[in-house]
């Protein structure tokens, strides 16, 4: 190591700020450029040195550093913007899992509230219907009875099973109209 380094490093411990100052404006425009090479961003540049020279102070009592103050910062430099790289391709990465995840959950969810929604409106007119309506409707809907079989199950005429199934019918096109409305 250099002596007037060793002598440099020695006044910082010491907690001479005249001589850290020197060091900063001597070094704060060729490690920013440094910096540039890696980051292509100026201003991120100027803040990986400026972190490094507010670590340098903060830890200037304790640090031991082997090698010339000069290759001690250049080393920092690189190795602060590659580490911050590397950050910044890890956080990509999460974000665009999380991205993906959520996209792939919000649709099923989407889907699944859309489902329940539209199964409650039908339960709902379902409730509205008269009984016997009801009844019918779910005879021909969910059992899949013909109007015939239902007229014969139930023994009502088959102008009656008509007319209910019309009657539900008419309210369910009413109840799922408003629904469309609420969907779109």
């Amino acid at each position: 190591m250099q002596l007037a380094g060793f002598i440099k490093q020695t006044r910082i411990k010491q907690d001479d700020l005249a001589e850290f100052e020197k060091l900063f404006k001597s070094f704060y425009s060729p490690l920013c450029h440094y910096a540039f090479k890696f980051l292509k961003d100026m201003d991120l540049s100027e803040d990986i040195v400026q972190e490094f020279f507010y670590n340098y102070w903060k830890n200037r009592q304790t640090m031991s550093i082997q090698i010339s103050i000069k290759s001690y910062m250049y080393r920092a430099i690189r190795n602060n913007s590659l580490k911050y790289l590397e950050h910044v391709k890890v956080v990509k990465k999460y974000e665009q899992n999380f991205i993906e995840t959520n996209s792939n959950d919000a649709g099923l969810n989407s889907n699944e509230l859309e489902l329940k929604e539209l199964n409650d409106i039908i339960e709902t007119t379902l409730n509205d219907l008269p009984e016997k309506c009801s009844h019918i409707f779910k005879l021909s809907r969910f059992e899949g009875l013909k109007y015939n079989e239902i007229a014969e199950k139930l023994s009502i005429s088959l102008k009656t099973v008509e007319a209910n199934m019309g009657k539900a019918l008419q309210l369910f096109r009413k109840n799922l109209k408003q629904y469309e409305e609420i969907a779109c």
